[in-house]
């Protein structure tokens, strides 16, 4: 890492036109498409209903989805390497969060005809999707790439070419939504584990993040064309905002940790099982 060493910026990365409108054109169509199935979920079962929270924290991702990807945000991320790390959090880490917490795959579940929905289960328990969907799978999808942007000369090619940059991004919001849905999410995941240990991939998560961070705030490794003061102000954002983004992730996780009850259930079956007859039965 060098103090001269600048940018590289190309008029396909600048915001304008296009990368306005098709940024905000998808995440309305995100939006509106969970809105209308929940409405689908109300009207078909009006006991049920569908959470509002749950669609407060959908909505409350795309809006962290469209400010990532929509001016202001969108410029600084190219024309600054701080932008670029704000930009990266919100998009990889804050909006799936809160996407994930809008339990979609739960929503289509309940909305999708009954032969679809089957279909949809069925894909989930798939042995590919129960391999992609094992937390450490989801780590090393969200903590290995980072590396290897920072560390490489990847960041730099992708400040040129937008399709790389905009795959940087796909990259940042699909691996985001994958390691929140199966730490924290409530919607259904094959082969789960238990709370704690999703709360050990999550601690190395963090140690992964903080220790990019640090060798990127040394300049050890790194390998992006920007001034020294950008990458170490970077550095302190993805450390920080890291932290933070895992905090609520953690929050989100022990939430859904049930252990008395979970003891009580176990209690009961080891009570039904030692009941006599009960084998016979």
């Amino acid at each position: 890492m060098d103090r001269d060493l600048h940018h590289v910026h190309s008029g396909g990365t600048e915001t304008g036109g296009l990368e306005v409108v098709l940024p905000a054109l998808a995440v309305t169509v995100l939006a509106g498409g969970y809105l209308v199935l929940a409405r689908r979920a109300r009207t078909r079962n009006p006991s049920a209903g569908w959470g509002l929270w749950r669609t407060v924290s959908f909505l409350g991702g795309c809006t962290v989805l469209g400010a990532a990807l929509l001016p202001p945000v969108a410029p600084f991320a190219h024309g600054d390497f701080r932008g670029h790390m704000v930009q990266h959090m919100l998009i990889g880490m804050y909006a799936p969060l809160a996407l994930m917490l809008g339990a979609p795959v739960t929503l289509l579940l309940r909305t999708l005809p009954a032969a679809r929905a089957r279909r949809l289960s069925a894909l989930l328990h798939s042995r590919p999707v129960r391999a992609l969907a094992h937390p450490v799978t989801a780590l090393v999808l969200t903590t290995a790439p980072l590396a290897l942007l920072y560390f490489t000369p990847l960041f730099n090619a992708t400040m040129g070419r937008p399709v790389l940059h905009w795959l940087m991004h796909a990259h940042f919001l699909l691996s985001g939504c994958l390691f929140a849905w199966v730490v924290a999410g409530p919607d259904p995941a094959p082969a789960r584990p238990s709370v704690p240990a999703r709360l050990v991939v999550l601690g190395v998560a963090v140690a992964a993040h903080a220790t990019i961070s640090q060798l990127m705030y040394g300049g050890f490794l790194i390998d992006v064309r920007a001034p020294v003061s950008e990458v170490q102000g970077a550095a302190q954002l993805m450390y920080y905002g890291g932290d933070m983004a895992e905090l609520l992730l953690a929050a989100a996780l022990v939430a859904t940790w049930r252990p008395a009850r979970n003891r009580q259930r176990a209690a009961a079956r080891a009570a039904a099982s030692s009941t006599p007859g009960t084998a016979a039965a």
